[in-house]
């Protein structure tokens, strides 16, 4: 599996951890804990990669990287 950038961050208006993969489009997940949010994006990433190859979509490279302050 290719090694994509996850954002992992809490969202006050959802009350939980949300994790996304920019380089996945609507690739996201989330949890209570940034660990739960993490374990599921993982599963979303596998279901999205999954999901391209059977309807023969390309599959990005991984490209996102935050930039670091």
């Amino acid at each position: 599996m290719k090694d994509y950038h996850i954002n992992i961050f809490f969202s006050e208006e959802d009350g939980s951890y949300i994790a996304d993969i920019p380089d996945l489009e609507y690739c996201s997940a989330f949890g209570d804990t940034p660990e739960e949010a993490l374990r599921e994006v993982r599963l979303a990433q596998t279901a999205w990669l999954e999901a391209a190859r059977d309807l023969g979509n390309p599959i990005p490279p991984p490209r996102y990287r935050p930039g670091i302050c």
